[in-house]
């Protein structure tokens, strides 16, 4: 690295790399994201005519979560050739799956014109998506972990942490202004396929920048290649991976039930307008991405393990006031719930982009910490609004899906406390043993 990386500062360079994994990153989640919101609005009367209320929902949040069963498909698939090819190649081919994917959703006739095959298709589409975005994260934080000199390494992730964020913003505000423009029918007939064509333009723009930027020197300088990394990961590092996914359950819960499911929830049964929650969940967005940025350099003064305890305990405790202040329907308390929510969420995320791709060596870290990271997914993610659904259900009330989601919560602090520390990581080597946790400051390699 120059000079000037290593004392901190931000050259041209390191800028464009910060530059590309926010935005390659925003867009590949802008994707994944505006299923999750046409899931809560309309693909159950779209895809899914027939089942009842209940029974669509349920259906829709079932292709919803095939993706995250498909993404730690793309985490080893993409973790292979990102380990023994290049971290810059597998994030484009991974923008272009997720694009091609997800503008194909928004051509796809409904259940009315393709009878059985369109949701076959949706599903196919949805777990393409997921295997897309198993590949981006790890490779996108890669790109940045290895740029960025270890004393600033958890801000310039905070970049990447960022990304989600925006993509969620453009999300929720293509969907909102929609509802607010167009009367339901309209709505329901065509214009909720407008988010998801408008990928193809927002994954030109990612192209463009992903293909400026070079490869990163640690892998550059990174010649034992694994043969499978996979298989290297598993038997070396199985412990970490499990445990590391473990922390990010309930961040994963929070976010998905939070939103995807508190939208659905909120508008459905208990009447609320879709224009006021989607606005509210777009304010809680501007919340959750300062509280990124805060909590990422956080992790650079006071150390990643335990900026993420404080987060995933404060997150648990709020997740058993969170349906209560949903459900009394007053503007002002579901305003707090639902803010509040992204606020200690965002500060759970803003940490991870440096932490885990510090648990792994050169050689394997890639595919470590991609799988890593959507493991977390299939248990966080995917089942959480399916749990969410049947609870509500059986109880009549959402607020048993407070105490479910408390008890990720739990599941995660116990991960989280038997993870090591790891800022002050030098990326090249191997890892410290899990669990022998780093003395404040100290320096380890990696």
């Amino acid at each position: 690295m120059t000079s000037d990386t290593a004392s901190g500062s931000a050259p041209a360079g390191l800028r464009r790399v910060a530059c590309a994994a926010l935005v390659g990153t925003a867009i590949e989640f802008y994707d994944f994201f505006i299923y999750g919101t046409a899931a809560a609005l309309v693909f159950g009367r779209v895809f899914f005519p027939g089942l009842g209320a209940t029974g669509a929902l349920l259906a829709a949040f079932s292709v919803y979560a095939a993706a995250f069963l498909a993404r730690p498909l793309g985490a080893v698939l993409f973790g292979h050739f990102g380990d023994r090819l290049g971290r810059k190649t597998t994030l484009v081919v991974s923008l272009l799956l997720m694009g091609v994917s997800t503008a194909a959703v928004g051509l796809l006739p409904g259940y009315g014109r393709w009878g059985v095959w369109a949701p076959v298709l949706l599903t196919l589409l949805r777990l393409c998506q997921g295997i897309g975005l198993g590949g981006e994260w790890g490779g996108a934080a890669l790109l940045l972990a290895e740029y960025a000199p270890p004393g600033r390494r958890g801000r310039y992730g905070g970049y990447l942490q960022l990304g989600p964020c925006a993509g969620f913003f453009l999300a929720t505000a293509a969907f909102l202004a929609l509802a607010e423009w167009l009367p339901e029918r309209a709505f329901l007939a065509w214009g909720w396929r407008l988010p998801f064509l408008a990928s193809v333009l927002l994954v030109g723009v990612g192209l463009f920048v992903r293909l400026r930027i070079a490869e990163t020197p640690v892998f550059r300088a990174q010649h034992d290649r694994a043969r499978v990394p996979v298989l290297e990961v598993l038997r070396e590092h199985g412990r970490a991976v499990l445990l590391g996914g473990g922390a990010l359950v309930v961040g994963y819960g929070l976010f998905y039930l939070t939103t995807t499911y508190a939208l659905a929830y909120a508008t459905g049964e208990l009447g609320l307008a879709r224009t006021l929650v989607l606005a509210l969940l777009l304010a809680g967005t501007v919340v959750k991405a300062a509280s990124v940025w805060w909590s990422a350099n956080a992790g650079d003064r006071w150390g990643r393990r335990r900026v993420l305890l404080a987060a995933t305990l404060l997150g648990s405790l709020w997740s058993v006031a969170l349906f209560p202040l949903l459900e009394t329907g007053r503007t002002v308390l579901v305003a707090l719930a639902l803010v509040t929510a992204m606020g200690l969420l965002g500060a759970m995320l803003g940490p991870t982009a440096a932490y885990l791709p510090e648990l792994f060596p050169t050689r394997v870290r890639y595919t470590g910490a991609a799988l890593t990271y959507n493991l977390g997914g299939v248990v966080g993610g995917a089942t959480a609004p399916l749990v969410a659904t049947r609870l509500t259900a059986a109880y009549g009330t959402a607020q048993p899906v407070g105490w479910y989601l408390a008890g990720l919560g739990a599941l995660s602090l116990l991960c989280l406390l038997a993870l090591p520390e790891t800022r002050g990581r030098v990326l090249t080597g191997r890892p410290a043993a899990i669990p022998a946790p780093a003395g404040p400051g100290a320096v380890q390699r990696s």
